[in-house]
């Protein structure tokens, strides 16, 4: 992608000038943190979105202190497929399945839970931290990576398949992440978890996650902006 692409021309100056999408490239392809807003007609949440190949232990403690929502490591339909991933909802012969609507889209994006073999229990930071960084491994050679002989199910690190279309088909955090780290040109494999607000336990504002940004350092990205950019 060339510099003019990356890039906006202040209206004023005709200078360029860095958009958000920019921001969240850039930290992106440097294994930092991004901030991603859906949409107000979608789940209306923030995520906190890692690349999963640099995510620490002290990255999934912020997951847990500073958004408190359910990490999951979201995975491209071609990584999903090699491995043989289903969607979870297709695969559970139970009513509690069958009967599955969901307010905000057609479907779940929800696959198995893993734990990589070499984590005791699988929960504490560290121990999601190695499950993490080795599915980074797996997405970026899925073709020759031993995914059966490494991990096992169930497990504490929730997997989501996104779209095969990626932002033509589904618009959820699970396909802007995935598409976020194509356009960084890192392993389609990135963390996703939800920033709820300590008082009302709802999903923390929009404003309040922005500003919560702004706080750490972290770029914020409106999903429509990434939708227009990359989709």
């Amino acid at each position: 992608m060339s510099h003019s692409q990356h890039t906006q021309s202040d209206p004023e100056t005709g200078a360029e000038t860095e958009t958000d999408v920019d921001a969240a490239i850039a930290a992106f392809r440097a294994g930092e943190p991004v901030c991603i807003h859906d949409a107000a007609d979608r789940e209306g949440e923030t995520d906190i979105v890692y690349p999963a190949g640099a995510v620490t232990p002290d990255a999934v403690a912020r997951m847990r202190n500073d958004a408190g929502g359910l990490v999951c490591v979201a995975l491209s339909d071609e990584v999903a497929a090699a491995f043989d991933l289903p969607f979870v909802q297709e695969e559970i012969d139970h009513p509690l399945a069958a009967d599955h609507e969901l307010g905000y889209d057609e479907r779940s994006s929800f696959s198995l839970t893993v734990n990589h073999r070499d984590t005791y229990t699988g929960i504490p930071d560290s121990d999601r931290s190695l499950t993490i960084t080795k599915l980074a491994e797996a997405a970026a050679s899925p073709e020759s990576f031993p995914f059966v002989e490494e991990f096992r199910a169930p497990g504490h690190v929730h997997l989501l398949r996104a779209a095969p279309g990626l932002l033509d088909q589904r618009l959820g955090h699970t396909e802007l992440g995935v598409a976020l780290a194509e356009a960084a040109a890192v392993p389609p494999a990135v963390v996703v978890c939800e920033m709820l607000d300590d008082e009302t336990g709802e999903a923390l504002t929009p404003a309040d996650a922005r500003a919560y940004a702004d706080r750490e350092g972290i770029p914020y990205v409106e999903g429509s902006d990434l939708v227009a950019r990359l989709g």
